[in-house]
């Protein structure tokens, strides 16, 4: 009998996470593994982000901060919300965490009773539903197809609300898919959740910043629900500080204060050099963010000439972030070497073990037809990675 709680049994291992380990214990053997599977910039962090980091470490900034971040950091945040984004807060509804993950968690627990249902658009990022579960909430999912870009429709969301509906939870731009979210698109969204005043929506918007079409627009803009939304954002993709550990939460007072109080009894605040480092981020424009976004667009354009080639895959042109979603359901069925591919995951695990290309099976992502194809790595590595994808597919009978 297990010692251990149902709490984390009943969890599941972040499947991200997991095929990143797989490839690194591959390449650990010596094999040649390209890593399509993690969601994190291959640029570097901005150096005056390094020298405030490290300016602060000079000038002692190593005890504890209050809980919620800095106030220099929470204002910086304001302001950013207030030119970027047109959207009024006080920095005392900024709640700095360790990670935006973080920030997602502090929500959802703070809002989620047993047994309330949270509203999630298909396919989804892999902790959303593990969240919800911790909470003792209930997913619904209402799903969001390739044909509709992967875009639910307000038609969509008003059929899957019930009286125990308490939050929605979605992305935008989109993990997995690079889905975005028009101001049209978000308003129709808006209009139902105005006929439905106890739903509070949560709003990640982690990469803001990698967005190929247009400005971005957030969910808060609109004023009706604006108090009901929770922003989720942070610095790990926008500024390549992945393993800075640093988001946060845009929210209502009464929402801030929780999330305060539930961090202070996790983490308290995060660390003291890298709110530093958040702000120097926050206040040196975006130079270094555009060009890195430009890169990214040039290399989705690059991988979608080279994945329409595969016979068998089913692609759209995502609009921002760093993924591809395709379906790859024609290779459900069809064997190589006496092992069948079953589904997306199998398929995945199939692309690691033949082709020494680490994706990411949909099934986690609440999408059992598609996998997962990072292209945040240098154009060199993804001409080949494509190249072996194709081989590898190309085997399967």
């Amino acid at each position: 009998m297990s010692a251990l709680s149902n709490r984390i049994n009943n969890l599941s291992e972040s499947a991200t996470i997991k095929m990143a380990k797989m490839g690194r214990e591959l390449a650990a053997k010596g094999v040649d593994v390209i890593s399509l599977s993690f969601g994190e910039p291959d640029f570097h962090t901005p150096e005056y982000v390094k020298e405030a980091a490290k300016k602060a470490m000079d000038e002692n900034f190593t005890y504890y901060t209050p809980v919620s971040g800095y106030p220099e950091l929470r204002k910086a945040i304001a302001v950013k919300l207030k030119n970027e984004n047109g959207l009024d807060y006080d920095f005392s509804q900024i709640v700095v965490s360790t990670g935006a993950k973080q920030a997602i968690a502090n929500a959802v627990l703070c809002l989620v009773n047993p047994g309330e249902e949270v509203i999630i658009p298909t396919p989804y990022w892999v902790s959303y539903s593990e969240v919800v579960k911790l909470a003792e909430g209930k997913s619904v999912f209402i799903n969001a197809p390739v044909e509709q870009d992967f875009k639910i429709t307000p038609e969509q969301l008003e059929a899957a609300i019930t009286p125990k509906s308490k939050l929605f939870m979605f992305s935008s731009p989109c993990n997995p898919t690079g889905s975005v979210y028009s101001k049209s698109e978000l308003e129709g969204l808006a209009k139902v959740f105005e006929r439905h005043p106890n739903i509070y929506i949560l709003s990640d918007e982690i990469y803001e910043h990698i967005n190929f079409v247009d400005k971005h627009e957030s969910i808060a803009q609109f004023e009706s629900i604006k108090d009901r939304v929770i922003i989720i954002n942070g610095f790990s993709k926008a500024f390549a500080m992945t393993g800075w550990r640093i988001g946060y939460t845009a929210s209502n007072k009464e929402i801030a204060n929780a999330c305060d109080k539930m961090q202070g009894q996790i983490t308290s605040g995060t660390c003291s050099i890298t709110q530093k480092a958040g702000v120097a981020a926050s206040e040196g424009g975006l130079e270094s963010v555009l060009k890195m976004r430009d890169a990214f667009k040039k290399r989705r354009d690059l991988v979608y000439g080279l994945l329409k080639e595969i016979d068998g895959i089913k692609v759209n042109l995502p609009d921002g972030a760093f993924y591809f979603f395709p379906d790859v359901t024609s290779f459900f069925g069809k064997s190589y070497n006496g092992k069948t591919i079953n589904d997306a995951d199998e398929l995945s695990i199939y692309l690691l073990e033949e082709a020494h290309v680490a994706t990411v099976g949909g099934d986690s992502f609440g999408d059992t037809k598609s996998i997962r194809i990072s292209y945040a790595a240098a154009e060199d590595k993804l001409v080949e990675a494509v190249r072996r994808i194709k081989e590898a597919l190309g085997k399967l009978k």
